[in-house]
């Protein structure tokens, strides 16, 4: 029988952001579609102020981000590679289903197997940076004539920013979901708030035997 451990894997700093981050998105969301007409809760009015306020600050917080990620060296948890990414699908679209252990272990130097690195990179490097570059365009239209851009087209730029909007809420959807598949619905969730991941006692990730040969 296989006994389990724990390991320290999110810094305090990191489950601030995460969470933090995830409240301004869901935030976000909510008045960007109130201000889209979906529904009425605040008011048009009180949604667009809220709506920039809260896209600005999460701006800063991004910035700081990415400051954090590069100067700890946590950049190179994003690295994409190849390695076991299809073993990887495949865990998650049938293996996971017939009780299969994860094809990559968790480990602080491997927090993220080939798959999440992927989605990872590709949702801050373009899609995350693409919501808030539309979104900042969309605040300083009224500028745009003193800077003569005349070049941006503003129903393109909000068509752009809302189909950013809808692949960000598709993303949370997936992502709630994969929170659950630890080993136990909650596991994946409490060490996003302890710092802790619980493991199988002997779980070594193999990039982190690689790197030892």
């Amino acid at each position: 029988m296989s006994t389990k451990k724990k390991i320290y894997l999110y810094t305090r700093f990191e489950r601030f952001w995460h969470w933090v981050q995830s409240l301004l998105i869901f935030l976000l969301l909510l008045t960007g579609f109130e201000v889209h007409g979906t529904f009425t809760l605040f008011g048009f009015q009180k949604a667009v102020e809220y709506h920039n306020f809260l896209g600005l600050t999460w701006v800063i917080l991004f910035i700081f981000i990415v400051f954090w990620v590069v100067t700890t060296g946590e950049w190179r948890q994003y690295i994409p590679t190849t390695k076991k990414l299809f073993e990887v699908i495949g865990y998650y679209s049938s293996g996971i289903f017939k009780g299969l252990p994860h094809p990559v272990k968790k480990s602080k130097e491997t927090k993220h197997n080939p798959l999440q690195r992927l989605t990872y990179l590709g949702l801050t490097a373009i899609l995350l940076t693409l919501q808030m570059g539309t979104g900042l365009l969309y605040y300083l239209y009224n500028d745009w004539a003193i800077w003569n851009w005349t070049f941006l087209d503003l129903r393109l730029l909000a068509l752009i920013h809302l189909a950013c909007a809808f692949a960000i809420l598709a993303f949370i959807i997936v992502h709630v979901y994969m929170t659950t598949t630890g080993h136990t619905l909650t596991s994946h969730i409490s060490a996003m708030f302890s710092g802790w991941e619980e493991v199988e006692e002997g779980e070594v990730a193999e990039w982190e035997v690689q790197k030892k040969r």
